[in-house]
């Protein structure tokens, strides 16, 4: 049997995926409800949560935030994506996740909570690049902050560019 190649539409439909705030489709597949919650400055949060996290020609960016909690990325499918980490002493970390580690390629990926984090999606065939992140403790809308460029350009302007690039206009 010949299996057509999945498009970005094909994926979204299949894993049910909704838009994402910071850009890219989403849908939350776990969250550790049968523990007991962790307490945190934000107020009680899961043990962890997971998503899937999807990149398409149409939505080719994930926007610079900031998240609390640490993250771990899984490459799953799909072509690279670019991540660029600004870390709090301003300095810049970019890294490819995908599927062809023996060009350098991160088939997983550690963003420690307090790091300014963006993706990008890069040119490939499939137009699309999926991930999953597991998060802990628990992602919570709380403990993320959407980049807004002026204030990120003011804090670290060595990176405008890439800032202005990575951001929405309008914050």
């Amino acid at each position: 049997m010949i299996k057509a190649k999945a498009s970005a539409q094909d994926v979204i439909t299949a894993l049910n995926l909704e838009p994402h705030v910071e850009g890219g489709y989403f849908r939350r597949t776990y969250q550790s409800d049968h523990r007991d919650s962790l307490e945190t400055a934000g107020g009680p949060r899961y043990l962890m949560t997971s998503i899937y996290y999807l990149l398409t020609e149409q939505s080719p960016v994930g926007q610079f935030h900031f998240n609390r909690s640490d993250i771990l990325h899984y490459f799953h499918l799909g072509d690279a994506i670019e991540y660029n980490l600004i870390h709090a002493d301003g300095s810049l970390q970019t890294l490819v996740m995908g599927s062809d580690v023996l060009a350098g390629q991160h088939l997983q990926l550690h963003v420690p909570g307090g790091i300014w984090k963006a993706s990008r999606l890069l040119d490939g065939s499939n137009g699309f690049g999926l991930i999953s992140e597991a998060v802990s403790p628990g992602f919570d809308f709380a403990d993320m902050e959407m980049g807004d460029r002026e204030k990120l350009t003011a804090q670290f302007p060595q990176h405008r560019a890439l800032i202005e690039k990575l951001t929405r206009g309008d914050g």
